[in-house]
């Protein structure tokens, strides 16, 4: 890779935040779809930074309407499938993946969840993921193989998909990213990270966020 600035390659404008009322998720969900939408329909590609995981859900649903089922990469220490057993909603922010697999907003066999080591709350909830053919990248793989190879089998797997790229900053261990909610160690390293984003230059990302 080469030095690149952003901002002469890239046409890039900050959207600003997203108006939500704070007590009121279901309205804020249907905000953040709208929003996202606006963005998509403009050509653009939206770049959330959350705000918990539960935003990526509603982005989801936006990029998906106009491209159809996405590949997901998902970099987290959870695989974010729960039940709303688990904080007594559906839409918390353990659940994106669940709802987006089972709205079919996700390819069959095209979610990579990188960096998963937390433990489940319910075993059914590795079973959502497994259905719908998805591929988990664990911690001990990634040992295993390395992020330059993990990332280039992925890059293969999607070809030119449209694909959405989600990033949970527990992913990272809390050595490198200690303000999480969520802290899990044993998790990625800011460097393995940042390795992994360059190395998934060249697929086709139709949407993003941070959380």
């Amino acid at each position: 890779w080469f030095p690149l600035d952003v901002f002469r390659t890239v046409r890039v404008a900050d959207g600003g935040n997203v108006a939500v009322p704070p007590f009121h998720p279901s309205v804020a969900r249907q905000a953040i779809e709208e929003e996202v939408s606006a963005i998509v329909a403009a050509g653009a590609v939206p770049f959330l930074i959350g705000g918990d995981h539960s935003i990526a859900y509603p982005a989801m649903r936006a990029v998906a309407k106009k491209h159809g089922p996405l590949a997901v990469v998902h970099l987290d220490a959870h695989l974010d499938t729960s039940g709303p057993e688990v904080w007594g909603d559906p839409f918390h922010h353990g659940a994106p993946l669940r709802h987006a697999i089972t709205e079919n907003l996700v390819a069959r066999g095209a979610l990579h969840q990188i960096g998963v080591r937390a433990t489940w709350g319910h075993p059914e909830e590795g079973s959502v993921a497994a259905s719908h053919d998805a591929r988990l990248w664990d911690v001990d793989t990634i040992e295993d193989l390395g992020i330059v190879e993990i990332a280039a089998r992925i890059r293969e797997s999607i070809g030119n998909r449209p694909t959405y790229v989600t990033l949970d900053v527990d992913g990272i261990d809390p050595a490198f990213a200690p303000g999480t909610g969520t802290p899990v160690p044993g998790g990625l390293s800011a460097r393995e990270t940042i390795r992994l984003i360059r190395e998934l230059a060249g697929i086709r990302i139709v949407g993003m966020d941070v959380v």
